[in-house]
């Protein structure tokens, strides 16, 4: 019998879910959406039928050690999701105890993005760096620090809520409820304001004009911008420019040796790597200039915070 961590990335619009190995092999994958019923309690149900059937579906036996999960605002402290802007469940959910009675094993929760900076460090491009930041560039900005080694969590499990550092005073509002956070310039949701803002203020021909606002997706955009659309280039520029110079302050706060992009809107590629790495090179004290790399994570998206949040299952759970 396989022993497996089942490890889960809970995001803003979809979960994913992996039964991996120590060595960070996944053996089977599943997914289903977050935004399934109206309570974490039927979320969790349908979650459990999802694991369920991926189980039954596969010729192998699985021994399952542990639950590691990944999700927006998670408290690797106490187990729990706090106040998450981007997910519908308000207040504090207590995530780990609740799916350690469903699953009847031990589960453990960290911050998403925490998530994915652990699988980028044991299987990504990470791999033997001391110190990086992985940015998730979703629904909303995660972020995970790495410095010495070690995620930086803070006193009470919150430390690194990068997407939540104001750029814009009285900005545009967040779903955290202040105005000018970063995550809303630069996420998949992020460019998507940018591009309305820009196209109502440049009356500039555009393909994305024949989009409403809610048809309208990053990767719409990123099309667009391939196919030579010169106001959806402009609006990865522009993000870009932004992202870049929030980058050159947080250089500043743990001198990582890279900063890692991940995510949807991180699939652009060159598209929003070119612009950002333009803009922090110009805004970085000058004793960081030309120290820092700037990347896109080589693991597949949902990949890296699946298997990192297995990864953390292993490191608290193995006997």
């Amino acid at each position: 019998m396989k022993k497996v961590a089942i490890g889960i990335d809970i995001g803003g619009t979809n979960s994913l879910v992996g039964f991996v190995d120590e060595s960070g092999k996944v053996f089977l994958e599943a997914s289903m959406s977050t935004l399934i019923g109206d309570t974490f309690e039927e979320y969790l149900d349908a979650l459990y039928a999802t694991v369920t059937e991926a189980q039954a579906s596969s010729d192998e036996e699985f021994e399952i050690i542990g639950i590691g999960v990944g999700a927006p605002n998670g408290n690797y402290y106490k187990g729990t999701i706090e106040f998450a802007p981007n997910l519908k469940w308000k207040g504090v959910i207590r995530v780990a105890h609740l799916m350690g009675q469903k699953f009847g094993v031990p589960a453990v929760l960290t911050n998403d993005a925490n998530a994915a900076a652990i699988g980028e460090m044991l299987f990504g491009g990470a791999k033997g760096m001391k110190n990086f930041i992985i940015i998730t560039l979703g629904t909303g900005l995660g972020s995970g620090i790495v410095v010495n080694g070690e995620l930086v969590y803070g006193h009470d499990g919150f430390a690194g809520e990068l997407g939540h550092v104001i750029v814009q005073k009285g900005g545009r509002l967040c779903g955290c409820g202040r105005r000018g956070c970063l995550e809303t310039y630069a996420s998949a949701t992020g460019i998507k304001r940018t591009a309305f803002e820009v196209i109502a203020d440049r009356n500039q021909e555009t393909i994305l004009s024949k989009y409403s606002y809610d048809d309208l997706t990053s990767f719409k955009l990123y099309e667009a911008a391939q196919n030579g659309d010169h106001l959806a280039r402009e609006i990865f520029r522009e993000t870009g420019k932004v992202l870049g110079e929030a980058l050159a302050d947080f250089v500043a706060s743990s001198s990582p040796e890279a900063i890692f992009l991940f995510g949807g809107l991180a699939n652009a590629g060159e598209l929003i790597l070119e612009p950002t790495e333009k803009s922090m090179e110009e805004n970085l004290l000058h004793i960081f200039k030309n120290k820092v790399k700037l990347k896109i994570s080589s693991l597949d998206e949902g990949n890296a915070a699946v298997v990192g949040a297995a990864a953390l299952a292993w490191k608290e759970f193995k006997s």
